[in-house]
C-alpha cells in the first residue's frame, strides 16, 4: 500500500508538472516532469532543468507540496487527514502507518502522528521566519517574495529536499550565517528522525534514559558531522575554485554546510563539480550513511551503520553476542542490517555499472550521482541534466527505492509470505 500510495502521488505530480501552466517557457517534457516529481517527492533534490528559471509560480507549489507529502509520508499523511476527518483510526489504516512511521506499537499511531505534524510545524515556522527576515533586510527583497523564499527553503531543507530557488543552489551566500546556520539546524533536525525528536522533547536533560535508537543516531550524527566538517575543509582548505578564494571564517562555515548536506539535503554552497576528487569519496561516504531513521533522511541509516559496526566488534574480540551502548542486540537486527546494507550495495554498484554503460562520464562522476540519488541527497558533479534518458531512469528508480527503503519495496514485491514450518540442518561453510 506504501508503495502504491507513493506511485500515485508521483503520478499526480508529474501530471501537474507537464501543464502548461507550470512552466515559464516551453512545455515540459516526461521525463523531465518525472524526474523532478521523484526528485521532490522522494525529497532528493536532483533537478534536470532549473527550478527558478523553468519551473513557474505554480510548478514551484507543486513541487513544494510534493515535498512535504514525500517528507512527512504518503500514508501518514493520508492517515492523519483521516484522523482528523473521523475522529478514529480502522486496524488495517493503523497498521499501514505503522509501517511507514516506524511506530513501535498500534496504539501509538495517533500520538505519533500529531506529534510528527506539531514538531514539522513548529520547526519550518521558526526556520521560515529567521530566512525571510534575513531576505528582507539583508538583501532587499519584498514582503511578499521573502516570505515565499523562506518558506520554500524551510520546507525544503527540513524535509532534506535540497530543492532552491537559487540557479546556483545557496553559493551566493556561502559566507552568510544567517542564512547557511537556519537551513542547517533544519536539515539536522529533520534526518535526526521524527522518533529521535520526539524523545529529545521529553528528554534531552537525561541522556541515561534515552533508548538506543535515540543515543546511537545523536551519537552518530555528532560523530559524521565533526568527521564530514574535519575531512571537506582540510581537502578544500586551499582550493581556489571551493573555499580558497574564502576568508578563513568563510572557510569553516562553509565546510560546515557542506558537511550537513549529504544528511541528506542536496543543497551547496559551494560548487561541487570543483571539488577535489578525495573530497567527492568522503561526500560518498556520508551520504550512504545518510541520516537517522523514520524521518525524512535517506541513506543506508546511521542506525544501519552502528549495528554493522558493533557486529565486526563483536566479531573480532570473540563476544557471543553484539552489544551497542549498554543494550544487547537481537539476532533479528543483525540480519535486517546485513540485508538492507548488502541490498543498498547491490543497487549501487549494479546502478554505477548500468550508468556507465549508457554514458560517457567517469566512475567517480558517475558513483556521486548514483550514491546521491539513492540516498536522496540530490548533490550532483554537473552531469544530472547532460546523462541520456535511460540513465536518468535509472537515477528516478533509485529515488524511488531510497525513499521507501530496500527492504520496505523488497517485502512488497515478495510472491510469497508464508512461514517456513521446518528448519533445514546446519551446517558450517569456511569464512575468511
Amino acid at each position: 500500500m506504501i508503495a502504491l500510495a507513493f506511485g500515485g502521488a508521483l503520478a499526480l505530480g508529474t501530471a501537474l508538472l507537464s501543464l502548461p501552466i507550470a512552466v515559464q517557457g516551453r512545455s515540459a517534457t516526461f521525463i523531465e516532469a518525472l524526474f523532478t516529481a521523484t526528485s521532490a517527492l522522494c525529497v532528493t533534490g536532483h533537478i534536470v532543468v532549473d527550478t527558478p528559471v523553468f519551473w513557474s509560480p505554480f510548478g514551484q507549489v507543486v513541487i513544494l507540496a510534493l515535498i512535504q507529502v514525500g517528507g512527512f509520508g504518503v500514508m501518514s499523511l493520508a492517515t492523519l487527514l483521516g484522523l482528523l476527518v473521523a475522529r478514529r483510526l480502522g486496524l488495517r489504516t493503523r497498521l499501514t502507518a505503522v509501517s511507514e512511521t516506524h511506530t513501535v506499537a498500534v496504539g501509538d499511531v495517533r500520538r505519533v502522528l500529531t506529534g510528527v505534524a506539531l514538531i514539522t510545524l513548529i520547526t519550518q515556522s521558526i526556520v521560515a521566519t529567521a530566512l525571510a527576515l534575513r531576505f528582507w533586510l539583508g538583501y532587499g527583497e519584498t514582503g511578499g517574495r521573502a516570505i515565499w523564499l523562506g518558506v520554500f527553503h524551510a520546507i525544503s531543507s527540513f524535509n532534506n529536499a535540497g530543492f532552491a530557488l537559487f540557479s546556483d543552489s545557496l553559493m551566493s551566500f556561502v559566507t552568510d550565517p544567517w542564512i547557511c546556520l537556519p537551513i542547517c539546524i533544519a536539515i539536522i533536525l529533520g534526518g535526526l528522525g521524527f522518533p529521535v525528536i520526539m524523545e529529545l522533547r521529553r528528554r534531552i536533560l537525561l541522556p541515561r534514559r534515552w533508548t538506543l535508537n535515540t543515543m546511537t543516531v545523536v551519537v552518530g550524527s555528532a560523530a559524521l558531522l565533526v568527521f564530514g566538517t574535519v575531512a571537506l575543509t582540510a581537502l578544500e582548505w586551499s582550493n581556489p575554485a571551493t573555499l580558497g578564494a574564502l576568508p578563513p571564517a568563510g572557510r569553516l562555515l562553509a565546510g560546515f554546510t557542506m558537511s550537513v548536506m549529504p544528511r541528506t539535503a542536496g543543497f551547496n554552497s559551494i560548487d561541487v563539480s570543483q571539488m577535489h576528487e578525495e573530497s567527492w569519496f568522503i561526500t560518498d561516504i556520508l551520504m550512504f550513511i545518510g541520516g537517522g531513521p523514520a524521518g525524512t533522511a535517506g541513506g543506508l541509516k546511521i542506525t544501519t551503520f552502528a549495528v554493522l559496526f558493533f557486529i565486526i566488534v563483536a566479531e573480532l574480540r570473540g563476544d557471543t553476542a553484539v552489544n551497542m551502548f549498554g543494550k544487547r542486540l537481537p539476532r533479528s537486527t543483525h540480519r535486517e542490517a546485513l540485508t538492507v546494507a548488502l541490498l543498498a550495495v547491490a543497487l549501487v554498484v549494479g546502478s554505477t555499472l548500468a550508468i556507465m554503460l549508457l554514458s560517457p562520464f567517469s566512475f567517480d562522476r558517475v558513483l556521486f550521482e548514483v550514491v546521491s540519488a539513492f540516498a536522496t541527497v540530490g548533490l550532483s558533479t554537473g552531469i544530472t541534466a547532460d546523462l541520456p534518458v535511460a540513465a536518468q531512469l535509472i537515477l528516478i528508480m533509485l529515488m524511488f527505492i531510497g525513499r521507501l527503503g530496500p527492504v520496505l519495496l523488497g517485502s512488497a514485491l515478495a510472491l510469497t509470505t508464508q512461514k517456513r514450518m521446518y528448519e533445514l540442518p546446519k551446517e558450517r561453510p569456511i569464512i575468511g
